[in-house]
């Protein structure tokens, strides 16, 4: 056969390596494919569920408070009820804490909302003039809300978030350890007394207030005494009883 015929004869045989452009090497060993090691799979960290329900979880949080400034602190970052979220400022206890005197209003109004500040606004204003009718000024005095944040629209607080926020008051009055403790208004008594503790008479009551005995002094709230003037009569007795007391 001639070179064109033995060409041919391969090509109906198979023999088709010779159009590769270069040279298969049929002796070289084989060397197997290695996969690629994929790698491991990072799950997305999973948030850690907070343990107790949102009492405890307060408890815990005020118990850790070694400070006034601490408290404070674990209040602001308290995620356990939403009126954290719908308030404008959380109002913190205010003036000397070395006081021998700690004043505690009620949940804080609009004004508090807007400043920050306890007894602000008009009940602030008037807290003032009882406290200057005697020769006493708040920043000799420790002032706090009962609460730290305002409700919606200023409603009433309910009985859970009052005993949400209980521990931290109670925190701060251990921390402040004041020798004498003046409560406006009904809530204020019954969420710091107890039930049924609503101050019928102004007068001094040893009471037992975070595992010690305390005298405290219940006065009507300053939003009452704004819409009515008589009660006054009491607040001005109240004041009376105060200014005597730290004269000794």
């Amino acid at each position: 056969m001639d070179d064109l015929s033995l060409l041919r004869l391969q090509m109906e045989w198979g023999a088709d390596e010779a159009l590769e452009e270069t040279p298969v090497d049929r002796l070289r060993p084989v060397v197997a494919a290695v996969a690629p090691v994929a790698a491991p799979r990072v799950r997305p960290a999973v948030p850690e569920r907070p343990v107790g329900t949102p009492v405890e979880r307060a408890i815990r949080a005020a118990a850790q408070a070694g400070t006034p400034e601490e408290l404070k602190a674990a209040i602001t970052g308290f995620e356990g009820d939403p009126l954290r979220d719908m308030a404008t400022n959380m109002v913190f206890a205010m003036g000397d804490p070395a006081a021998d005197v700690l004043l505690i209003g009620g949940p804080p109004g609009a004004d508090e909302d807007r400043s920050g500040v306890p007894f602000s606004g008009r009940e602030g204003a008037l807290l003032d003039q009882m406290l200057g009718s005697v020769g006493l000024q708040r920043e000799t005095l420790l002032l706090a809300p009962l609460i730290p944040w305002r409700p919606p629209g200023g409603r009433v607080p309910n009985p859970g978030e009052l005993q949400l926020y209980r521990p931290f008051l109670g925190r701060l009055i251990t921390l402040t350890a004041p020798s004498r403790i003046v409560l406006f208004g009904t809530l204020a008594a019954s969420t710091v007394l107890g039930p049924g503790q609503r101050g019928r008479t102004v007068a001094w009551v040893e009471a037992p207030v975070e595992g010690r005995t305390t005298p405290v002094l219940v006065l009507p709230a300053i939003g009452d005494l704004l819409k009515t003037p008589a009660r006054r009569k009491d607040a001005w007795a109240g004041m009376r009883l105060l200014r005597r007391a730290l004269d000794g």
